[in-house]
């Protein structure tokens, strides 16, 4: 849960805006001053500041600007006894989550810390997100030794270097960006951007103002011109991941900036001229696509100047320890735990398995393993269901009852709960189930 600071001169206040927060399961801290109250955000990891407009030593006005150009993922919410615009005002540019008059605050404040607890929450994922970005993906980051996978980076590097449009075939999950982002990286056009976009993830309108922008007025609410991911990338590289799923009349603009180097966008009358190299991934077999009319052949030819298949895990077993080490290592660390060892069991449960989900499907296994396990080691029993052996299912159903069994998944379900800090979606997403199949165990368990 969230670590909050309040900062008040008054100790009435702030004694019963600790206990009022407490309750809620918010870790409290107090200052009386906004002297000690720096000091604590210097000494404590905080995530939300309740602070008093008027203190001794200083206005919650003018320090809100101080700590948000120091600590930018902390949310201030200032308490008042008057409340005036040009304040309030004032607050909210110097960056103050919210602004609120004592008296107030006794129904407001906790509707308030959950709204900024959870924006500060995004805020800390997306600075991650970008450390891990910022970190280069390079053909050295490729995890694995095996034959077949050795086969597709050497591939990868002797294009890298070149300009030539590349197309990674092989199935969900088996790592497509990873290599597109390790050729860009070893191209000479690393120092430009990378920008990389899902083209099944949007409708068609929408993905070709994704592609290609838009001019202002060209669409209710188009109140600015707009550049999209073509010009975003100029003189660096476009990933088009599951590019079989692009409509066809989108196809034929991809296939002009190909040829020409040169695109509309929505609204636009004056092609809009740019360099990119162009890298496409896919999971569909495109010259079937080609020929039952749903993948341009033209296009194909153009996209696929240099193919490069990626192997699914399955034939790739010998990497499959050093990749659960990885993401072993990975999670400990994300979640405090010190498991540093996988039983053999374990690891010749991940062998036998058929890997469809591929690498995605391990990584989320090693993730759920690690939530579930107390102990130092990843052992059979923190397997799930379906890479379990018939003889652990068959001993732990000699030693369960109904009763026991419903209480180990209710268990499981919590503890999911509990690191995702109640995001039903994400925790549907790691026990591998449907939302509304969580949402009625968490009814029929009674969860809370």
């Amino acid at each position: 849960m969230s670590k909050v600071l309040i900062i008040d001169d008054e100790e009435k206040i702030r004694t019963l805006l600790s206990k009022i927060i407490s309750l809620e399961g918010f870790d409290v801290v107090q200052a009386a001053d906004i002297k000690n109250g720096l000091k604590k955000l210097e000494t404590s990891d905080i995530d939300v500041l309740i602070c008093d407009v008027k203190l001794p030593d200083g206005s919650g006005v003018e320090t809100a600007k101080t700590i948000k150009e120091k600590y930018p993922c902390i949310e201030i919410i200032l308490l008042t006894a008057y409340g005036n615009i040009p304040d309030s005002v004032q607050a909210i540019k110097n960056g103050a989550f919210d602004y609120i008059t004592k008296g107030d605050d006794n129904n407001k404040i906790i509707p308030l810390l959950y709204k900024a607890s959870e924006k500060v929450s995004l805020a800390k994922r997306v600075l991650q997100l970008e450390k891990q970005l910022g970190k280069k993906q390079s053909f050295d980051n490729i995890i694995g030794k095996s034959k077949i996978l050795h086969a597709s980076i050497e591939a990868a590097k002797k294009v890298a270097t070149s300009d030539a449009t590349v197309l990674l075939t092989g199935e969900t999950g088996t790592g497509k960006e990873v290599f597109a982002q390790a050729i860009h990286n070893a191209s000479n056009r690393s120092s430009r951007n990378f920008v990389a976009v899902n083209c099944s993830a949007f409708g068609k309108e929408l993905l070709e103002n994704e592609l290609f922008g838009h001019k202002a007025g060209a669409f209710t609410g188009a109140i600015k011109d707009t550049k999209g991911i073509f010009e975003e990338a100029d003189n660096g590289t476009v990933f088009l991941d599951e590019i079989g799923e692009m409509p066809l009349d989108l196809q034929a603009k991809l296939l002009r900036v190909l040829e020409t180097g040169a695109f509309l966008k929505v609204g636009d009358s004056k092609p809009t001229k740019v360099n990119v190299r162009i890298i496409a991934a896919t999971n569909r077999h495109l010259p079937k696509e080609v020929e039952t009319g749903n993948f341009r052949e033209d296009l194909f030819y153009r996209v696929a100047v240099f193919q490069i298949s990626l192997p699914p895990l399955r034939e790739r077993i010998t990497d499959i320890e050093e990749l659960a080490l990885f993401f072993l290592q990975n999670f400990a660390n994300k979640m405090n735990k010190k498991i540093n060892h996988i039983s053999i069991n374990y690891l010749e449960a991940l062998k036998q398995h058929s890997w469809k989900g591929n690498i995605r499907e391990l990584k989320n296994i090693i993730e759920r393993s690690v939530i579930l396990t107390d102990g130092t080691s990843l052992t059979e029993d923190s397997l799930p269901a379906e890479l379990q052996t018939p003889d652990i299912t068959e001993r732990k159903e000699k030693t369960l009852s109904a009763f026991e069994l419903s209480s180990a998944e209710k268990l499981h379900i919590q503890k999911v709960l509990n690191y995702t800090n109640g995001n039903k979606t994400e925790t549907a997403k790691l026990l591998n189930i449907a939302l509304t199949t969580l949402y009625r165990k968490i009814e029929e368990y009674q969860i809370k």
